[in-house]
C-alpha cells in the first residue's frame, strides 16, 4: 500500500510541477490529478472457522475483524478549464476570449485548438501562433497586414479594403483613415460536448478526443460564443499559492509513505531473523 501511494504521490506532483512551470504561459489551464483507492481486503481469524453449533444445524458467526486497504491509484489527470485572467497589451496581434470557446489554428496533423491568443504576422501575412500556425477564421486561414485590420467583440475581423491588396503600400496607425471598411472573415470559435476530455498537445494546444466530441463551431448571436478582445491574452488560470500549498501536502504524504515501507521492511527483517533462529 505504501508502494502505490508513493506512486501515486509522484504523479501528483509531476502535474503540480508542470503548472507551476507554465504559470506565466498565455492561456495555460491547470492540470488537476484525482486518486482512488483500491479494493478492500476483509481481514478474518485465522483459527476459527465462524462455523457456530446449533439446534437447526451450524451458523457463520462471521469471525471479521475488520477491513484493510490495498493502497491508492491516479483515477484520472484532467484540466481544469477556468477562466484565466485578462491582461492588456495593446498589440493588435493579440487576442483573448471572454468565456467558453477555443481558437482553431491550421497544422500539419489537422485542426487544433487552443486558447492562447497570443498571435503574431507571419511572414506571408497570414496570422499565425507563435510556432507558425496559421488561426483560422470561418473562411480559413486570416491574410491581414499590419496596423489595417480591426476584431470586434463578435470575432469579425475588419479590413481597410483600400490598402489591403497594395503591397507597396505601408500603413501606419496615423494613417490609417478607414476609407473601405470590409468584413474579411469571423473567427472560427468552437466548442465541444464534454471539455475536460480534450487532450494536451503541447504549445498551448488541445487536440479532440472521442471522449470529449468534435469541435462545434459557436455562431455569433447564439448566446454562448464568448467575447473576443484585441489588445489583449488571457493568463493561466494557475494560483501559484494553491499548488505550492499542495507539493507540501505531496511531499508530507510521500515521506509518511516511505517511513511505512520502511517500518514493514523492518518488521520482516525481524521476522525473517526469529525464523532462522528456530
Amino acid at each position: 500500500t505504501g508502494a502505490s501511494g508513493m506512486n501515486a504521490q509522484q504523479v501528483k506532483l509531476d502535474a503540480i510541477s508542470n503548472n507551476l512551470a507554465n504559470l506565466d504561459t498565455t492561456g495555460y489551464k491547470r492540470d488537476v490529478t484525482i486518486h482512488k483507492a483500491f479494493a478492500e481486503l476483509l481481514l478474518h481469524r485465522m483459527n476459527d472457522d465462524g462455523v457456530a453449533p446449533n439446534f437447526f444445524g451450524s451458523s457463520d458467526k462471521a469471525p471479521i475483524i475488520g477491513t484493510l486497504g490495498t493502497g491508492v491509484e491516479t483515477n484520472e489527470l484532467f484540466t481544469e478549464m477556468e477562466q484565466g485572467s485578462l491582461k492588456q497589451t495593446d498589440s493588435d496581434f493579440d487576442l483573448a476570449l471572454e468565456g467558453e470557446g477555443f481558437f482553431c489554428v491550421e497544422t500539419p496533423d489537422g485542426e487544433r485548438y487552443t486558447r492562447n491568443g497570443n498571435f503574431v504576422l507571419g511572414k506571408e501575412g497570414y496570422l499565425e501562433t507563435k510556432d507558425g500556425f496559421r488561426v483560422l477564421g470561418e473562411n480559413g486561414p486570416i491574410r491581414v497586414k499590419e496596423n489595417n485590420f480591426q476584431i470586434d467583440k463578435f470575432g469579425n475581423v475588419w479590413v481597410n479594403a483600400d490598402y489591403q491588396d497594395d503591397p507597396f503600400r505601408l500603413v501606419s496607425k496615423a494613417e490609417n483613415e478607414w476609407n473601405g471598411l470590409t468584413k474579411l472573415d469571423t473567427l472560427r470559435v468552437v466548442d465541444f460536448k464534454k471539455t475536460r476530455f480534450l487532450a494536451k498537445q503541447g504549445d498551448s494546444l488541445y487536440r479532440s478526443t472521442e471522449e470529449s466530441g468534435e469541435a462545434r463551431l459557436m455562431q455569433a448571436g447564439d448566446g454562448k460564443r464568448p467575447g473576443v478582445l484585441q489588445g489583449f491574452v488571457e493568463a493561466s488560470n494557475v494560483n501559484p499559492i494553491l499548488e505550492m500549498v499542495n507539493m507540501i501536502d505531496v511531499n508530507r504524504a510521500y515521506e509518511a509513505n516511505q517511513k511505512t515501507i520502511q517500518a514493514e521492511d523492518a518488521m520482516l527483517g525481524k521476522l525473517i531473523n526469529e525464523v532462522s533462529k528456530v
